[in-house]
């Protein structure tokens, strides 16, 4: 889940200068404008404790927008993986004192921003509160389909799954998936929007999904999945 409540010890440095190659690395491929700020707390007021924070920024776009979910949650995973608590945030921050302290370019939007840091063992009763006041029942993925003509291959399953578990506005989900004539599309009903996001979110997670079980492709810019190639793992001998 993601955590509001921090304690009140910034993370080292040298775990800031890991984050900041990720930053680094992923602005170059993605050519995104991904923003590390190594104390975030002068832009939060429900969040407590000190915390850094990305913020995810790119040009006014559809695809920016996907491609910051995408790239975004690729550093959220890492986080969580090596024991940070993170939290995707797109209104409860100043976002004009961040736009003012960074002075981007006009053409450049924010579109999230990441908290990162080490939460508190407990949840507080705020946390509490608005876990409850903003998350909805989480779909199931069969909910997610507008459209499917056969039943999923176990590894596009199993991306699926995963992406039950991405995270989304008010756990909203808001990606309308098509599996037709072996192909999987995906799209959301207002691309200029924060929808976008989560949809890049969702992608990524169906595409790490679909690799631990074989299957390697990436994200067209039609937002068809292409396969590029698919491993067989071999069966254990039960004898």
């Amino acid at each position: 889940h993601s955590r509001r409540a921090y304690k009140n010890k910034p993370l080292d440095s040298d775990v800031l200068g890991i984050i900041s190659q990720m930053v680094d690395a992923v602005n170059e491929e993605a050519g995104l404008d991904l923003i590390l700020i190594e104390d975030a707390t002068p832009y939060f007021q429900i969040f407590s404790g000190k915390f850094s924070m990305i913020v995810v920024a790119g040009k006014d776009s559809q695809k920016t927008r996907e491609d910051c979910g995408y790239y975004g949650e690729s550093i959220v995973l890492q986080c969580v993986y090596h024991g940070l608590s993170t939290c995707w945030v797109s209104g409860s921050y100043n976002e004009n004192k961040v736009y003012e302290d960074l002075d981007l370019p006009s053409e450049k939007r924010i579109y999230a921003v990441i908290a990162i840091g080490y939460a508190k063992e407990k949840y507080t009763l705020i946390e509490k509160a608005m876990y409850k006041a903003t998350h909805k029942k989480s779909k199931s993925y069969q909910d997610m389909f507008e459209y499917c003509d056969d039943k999923l291959p176990e590894a596009y399953a199993y991306g699926m799954q995963l992406v039950e578990k991405a995270p989304s506005a008010v756990n909203r989900r808001p990606v309308n998936f098509r599996y037709e004539n072996g192909k999987l599309s995906g799209s959301v009903d207002e691309p200029y929007s924060d929808k976008s996001v989560d949809f890049g979110i969702a992608k990524l997670h169906f595409v790490i999904g679909a690799m631990a079980k074989g299957v390697y492709g990436k994200w067209g810019l039609d937002n068809v999945f292409e396969e590029s190639r698919r491993i067989k793992f071999a069966k254990l001998n039960e004898n």
